[in-house]
């Protein structure tokens, strides 16, 4: 029995580590007073009967020795020399530390919030800021275009006057005037039409103009030639629509977003000038004779405004000429 306990007290605790997985630096856990603690197990009664301590069998698994490091080498040999580092740090390298943490924290959400940013904003906008612009352009040029044709008519027709020594006609000068090919001056009226205040509250959108929302009613070229319908029938003799004068071959139409007089873009607000018998127009188109249009118009919050004048003065309108057409015998 003596024997069998010898044996037993002289068997290891754990499995020996091999020296080549052995750790590099090992540094005292426990003071030097631990190793005089005594055992806290119960003792054993005299009478009990003492069961000799089977032997560990000394196996080489690696099963094994994976258990026996998680049983009694639970922590890593690294992680224990970290435990152990009680250099003191000073309060400079504290708050220097929260600092750079700080500003490193402010960084990353302002980067992320110009991130977001950049991913909610339409690039369709810009895409219609840069065609707006160039349509602008365009029509500039097409204006200047009209102008230098038209003067350029003027010139032929004096030298054709100069040339052939004779005068036109009254027939040739009244057909000319009802045409729009030569500009006319008399009274008449201004009729103002503009679109609602709240179509007009994002100016800075780059949007192309008459760009609103779907819920709110803008005026449209329906709007403008019901009026241009109810002043020839009231007698002018000669109508423009923001200083473009309408000929036989001018049209008010939408294209898009944007309406259009002939070739010419026109941008709210419409100013439909008249040249005629100025009481007999305003009346024409004035409230009392045109109830159920106006209250149409006042619903959506567009309210007409209608002007007289003494003097008029409205420019030739640009005609195509004419490749095809020829005079009947």
């Amino acid at each position: 029995m003596a024997d069998a306990l010898h044996e037993a007290s002289k068997a290891p605790d754990s499995i020996p580590v091999p020296k080549e997985t052995a750790p590099v630096r090992t540094r005292a856990v426990f003071s030097a007073s631990a190793s005089s603690l005594g055992a806290h197990h119960a003792a054993s009664a005299p009478d009990m009967p003492i069961t000799p301590r089977r032997r560990r069998p000394q196996l080489e698994d690696d099963s094994l020795r994976l258990i026996d490091d998680l049983t009694n080498r639970p922590m890593d040999p690294m992680f224990i020399d970290s435990r152990l580092d009680k250099r003191p740090k000073s309060a400079l390298h504290i708050w220097l530390t929260r600092v750079i943490v700080f500003i490193i924290c402010i960084a990353v959400g302002f980067s992320g919030s110009i991130i977001v940013q950049i991913l909610h904003t339409d690039p369709r906008k810009e895409i219609r800021s840069s065609l707006a612009k160039e349509l602008t352009q365009q029509t500039k040029h097409l204006n200047t275009l009209n102008s230098d044709v038209s003067s350029l008519r003027v010139k032929v027709e004096n030298q054709s006057k100069k040339l052939a020594n004779t005068t036109k006609d009254s027939t040739l000068t009244y057909d000319e005037m009802e045409n729009g090919t030569i500009p006319v001056t008399g009274p008449g009226i201004t009729l103002t039409i503009a679109n609602p205040i709240a179509a007009n509250s994002d100016t800075n959108s780059g949007s192309l103009p008459r760009e609103s929302s779907s819920n709110i009613r803008v005026v449209t070229d329906g709007d403008l030639q019901v009026f241009i319908q109810i002043l020839w029938q009231a007698g002018a003799e000669a109508i423009a629509i923001n200083g473009y004068r309408l000929g036989v071959q001018t049209s008010v139409r939408t294209a898009g977003q944007t309406i259009l007089v002939g070739v010419n873009q026109v941008q709210n607000p419409y100013k439909i000038q008249a040249i005629g018998d100025r009481n007999a127009l305003a009346a024409a188109v004035g409230e009392s004779s045109q109830q159920s249009l106006y209250a149409t118009l006042k619903a959506a919050g567009i309210y007409p405004q209608i002007s007289t004048s003494k003097s008029i003065t409205l420019e030739a309108a640009n005609s195509s000429d004419i490749s095809y057409a020829e005079r009947a015998d």
